[in-house]
């Protein structure tokens, strides 16, 4: 049982390697690579605006229970 599990994850291992090397050099590699920079920016703008959405309305509940 030992040995087919080692084995299953030792070619999961080699799959998981040959995928990344299809993905680096592999036809539309360049468009993937675009891809994947594209969705992080979209990832990291949506995280601060998240962020600054929430500052913005603690600053604003803050000044509105000072003025009352």
């Amino acid at each position: 049982m030992d040995i087919t599990k080692k084995a299953k994850e030792e070619l999961e291992d080699r799959l998981d390697k040959i995928e990344a090397f299809i993905a680096k050099k592999g036809i539309g590699s360049t468009y993937l690579q675009k891809a994947q920079k594209t969705q992080r920016d979209i990832n990291l703008a949506l995280v601060l605006g998240g962020i600054i959405t929430v500052a913005g309305l603690v600053l604003w509940m803050t000044s509105k229970e000072e003025e009352e």
